[in-house]
């Protein structure tokens, strides 16, 4: 086909949104029966590019839409409005093990959206694309604010909603990897919740003492949001991913300072020694190393490390006790905890005890270790440095990418309907709107 002869059209709306919020895009005005692919290039702020695409042919009157027309191939196939972001991978030639996530959550991430003539899979950035479009995809909604917190020697970013509030609040843990992690929790303060994201693992407070927190520093962290003036103090929760679920758990259920609304616990078990500090939790996790299995690419698999689930209860949060809703997330193909059998044993735990009424379970088959925001891209397996050796290595995740992606939206979705419902005491209010961004 004669470039200059090709006036196609393409667009995506909303070109500026939330990143958990759907885009469409439209290619009008080819030629029918036109073959092409439209591809997604994002350049993340550690220099490194991603992409994905996917292979499309135009209807009877020219158009293709990604919302309702099925991808054909590339890096997913079928009709997925959001392909083009969750598989995103790294472009060919780029060093193994790489993890795409956001760490200044005050600019957006920037995607181009291009299409090219024919089904292509390689040589992209050779050619000049039929036409392009540059989307912003935000997790800070506009009127959020970004709030440093160093008071009582804590390393925390707290995100505030638009508006005077009050708002109800949570404490955002991540896990074994450490750094102050924000995305997640800007995220959450747009649509509504005031989020408290705690690094307990590499806080300057430990790098300044070489000591380990202990349990009240995440009460510390509590008391920050409950006092707040902007915060409801009596709608506080807590989420936690892999190790922050260790802690998650430990503080809803033995804490006398925290008193939780709900508490939400993604890819992570309650297995570890109860009287046991943050420091006591990793050795307990590092003294089956052994058990730790290799994959045939070479990737560490540590799901067995707390298997077999103890028995004594010495060595596992008595779950019978929570007196919170709980939400428990877990990918059934998660390589890295054995979350599945965790929440097994926590759901006959709270049976025996009487108190399942407050458990809700979301099991994902071939999803997992890391569920994260919708349409995250899938990492299967990436380079993950080591807490306890500060050795850099690659850990398998597990997952299947189109199912990965998947459970993350329906759990996301999941979530916020269950912390709104749990946080505002059964009002569900409106979420900022972008329209003006």
């Amino acid at each position: 086909m004669d470039r200059k002869r090709c006036t196609l059209k393409l667009l995506v709306q909303p070109s500026r949104g939330l990143v958990d919020e759907m885009f469409i895009i439209l290619v009008q005005k080819a030629p029918s029966g036109f073959q092409l692919t439209v591809h997604a290039l994002h350049k993340c702020e550690d220099g490194h590019s991603w992409e994905a695409f996917g292979h499309y042919t135009a209807d009877t009157i020219g158009t293709v839409n990604v919302s309702e027309d099925p991808s054909l191939g590339g890096t997913y196939s079928g009709v997925e409005q959001m392909g083009l972001l969750w598989s995103l991978r790294p472009v060919p030639g780029s060093k193994p093990g790489l993890r795409l996530r956001k760490m200044n959550v005050q600019i957006p991430m920037e995607v181009t959206i291009s299409v090219y003539q024919g089904h292509q899979t390689e040589g992209f950035m050779d050619q000049v694309p039929l036409a392009s479009v540059v989307v912003e995809r935000w997790y800070m909604a506009p009127g959020v604010s970004r709030i440093p917190i160093t008071e009582d020697r804590l390393s925390a970013t707290l995100f505030l909603p638009p508006g005077p509030g009050p708002f109800p609040g949570l404490l955002d843990l991540w896990g074994g990897g450490g750094q102050l992690v924000e995305y997640r929790a800007s995220l959450l303060a747009s649509h509504g919740i005031a989020s408290l994201a705690l690094d307990y693992l590499t806080a300057k407070i430990i790098m300044e003492t070489g000591k380990m927190v202990d349990l009240q520093y995440f009460e510390k962290a509590y008391k920050i949001l409950e006092q707040h003036p902007q915060v409801h103090g009596s709608s506080i929760g807590m989420l936690g991913l892999s190790l922050g679920t260790s802690i998650t758990l430990k503080m809803a259920v033995y804490s006398e300072v925290m008193k939780l609304r709900c508490a939400v616990c993604i890819s992570g078990c309650h297995m570890q020694p109860v009287d046991g500090s943050v420091e006591e939790i990793l050795k307990y996790f590092n003294q089956n190393a052994d058990r730790t299995r290799i994959s045939e690419e070479n990737e560490l698999i540590w799901r067995d490390v707390l298997l077999p689930v103890p028995s004594d209860l010495a060595f596992k949060v008595d779950m019978g006790r929570l007196k919170c809703p709980l939400l428990v997330v877990v990918g059934e193909d998660d390589q890295n905890w054995p979350a599945s059998e965790s929440a097994m044993d926590m759901k006959e735990m709270m049976e025996q005890a009487g108190n399942s009424h407050l458990l809700t379970v979301l099991s994902y088959p071939n999803a997992g270790h890391l569920i994260e925001p919708p349409y995250t891209p899938h990492a299967r397996a990436s380079l993950f440095r080591s807490m306890a050796t500060r050795e850099k290595m690659m850990a398998l995740w597990g997952g299947e990418t189109a199912a990965h992606s998947l459970a993350q939206e329906d759990a996301w979705r999941k979530l916020l309907v269950f912390l709104r419902e749990n946080l505002y005491s059964g009002t569900n209010p409106g979420t900022p709107s972008l329209s003006h961004l």
